[in-house]
């Protein structure tokens, strides 16, 4: 065992703190300042009242924003759970270094940094420049034969993680998005989430990339054989993670913990990132308040995580890309809710009569 790695994350977990929520009271108050009919705005004064809290201001700034995506391949691709090749996680991942992935396109078009992290593909990345290379190792063993991880790449997957949270804050980010690329990764997300959860297989698992019926009843069959091989080991959120999950679903984890240790808002993406972010609470509960569903996925398995980690989509718009898509939609919203609670006059400071005053 990794005593080095044990004793890093119990820090890290030391470090995260449930938000104070006499901010969130203190947000609500001034949004009855503001010149609008109390609660008019719905959900943008509920995220700008929680971003006020995470930040613990009632000027919060979050103009800055980092969406960080996380590739890995999966052993479990040997089951035959999805239709692509293993080959194109490495081949995205190329495409995401050129610029030409619709994340590229969506970060871009929402003013946000993306970031590129290798932390276990299996083929050679035919175009390297700009790949923060991480790799725990060449791809998951298959979670059907064999834990997918072991406890010690499980906790350095995690740690790479968080290591990329304390590099964001110290550079001034406080809102990050995760995303992913993994061929297979639904399938190792849907396993977590049947384990999680202690829903039937059956119930959690959707087409990812477009399987066929026969890919579902492979895919299917996958993640029962899974469960069945590592039921009595599946007691523990970490454990899980280990003996079900990837590489990119334990870093995304570990963006979710690191990022609450620094008081940064945190954009959930899809159901990977869900996933993901769904371990972060069972290891630390506290996490849940840092966290913002970006949007809702077609993926079946999303919906019990969210219901477990307390958290409402800001979008539907019925997208299951992964990559950090939804994340990148969401960064406007949230900077739009922020704006209004900091740039709106108050009904004082325009002149303008509040209710009651005759």
């Amino acid at each position: 065992m990794n005593t080095s790695a044990e004793s890093r994350l119990a820090a890290l977990f030391e470090r995260i703190e449930p938000v104070d929520a006499t901010w969130i009271d203190r947000a609500r108050a001034r949004q009855l300042q503001l010149t609008k009919p109390p609660g008019s705005l719905g959900r943008l004064e509920e995220i700008a009242n929680r971003i006020a809290a995470i930040l613990a201001t009632l000027s919060p700034a979050i103009e800055r924003a980092r969406i960080v995506l996380f590739a890995s391949d999966h052993g479990v691709c040997e089951e035959g759970v999805n239709p692509f090749p293993q080959a194109v996680t490495a081949q995205m991942v190329a495409n995401f270094l050129r610029g030409g992935a619709a994340i590229n396109v969506l970060a871009g078009v929402a003013g946000a940094d993306l970031e590129i992290v290798d932390v276990g593909v299996a083929s050679d990345i035919p175009v390297a420049a700009g790949l923060i290379r991480r790799t725990i190792a060449r791809g998951t063993r298959n979670f059907c034969r064999a834990a997918a991880m072991s406890r010690e790449e499980t906790l350095a997957a995690i740690l790479v993680g968080a290591e990329r949270a304390d590099q964001a804050a110290a550079e001034g980010y406080r809102l990050l998005g995760i995303g992913e690329m993994g061929i297979g990764n639904t399938t190792s997300a849907s396993a977590v989430a049947a384990a999680l959860t202690g829903l039937p297989s059956a119930s959690v698992i959707g087409r990812g990339t477009g399987a066929d019926p026969a890919g579902m009843a492979r895919k299917l069959s996958a993640v029962e054989r899974g469960l069945a091989l590592h039921r009595e080991h599946l007691l523990q959120p970490l454990d899980i993670l280990a003996r079900l999950g990837g590489f990119e679903i334990a870093a995304m984890c570990g963006v979710c913990l690191g990022a609450a240790s620094h008081r940064c808002a945190i954009l959930v993406d899809g159901f990977i990132a869900t996933a993901a972010a769904s371990v972060a609470v069972a290891c630390k509960p506290a996490v849940r308040d840092y966290l913002f569903a970006a949007h809702r996925s077609t993926e079946p398995g999303q919906a019990p995580l969210l219901d477990r980690i307390g958290h409402v989509p800001l979008l539907d718009l019925e997208m299951r890309l992964g990559e950090g898509t939804g994340a990148a939609l969401a960064i406007p919203i949230v900077r739009a809710a922020v704006r209004a609670f900091t740039d709106m006059a108050t009904f004082q400071s325009a002149g303008v009569s509040e209710a009651g005053d005759g």
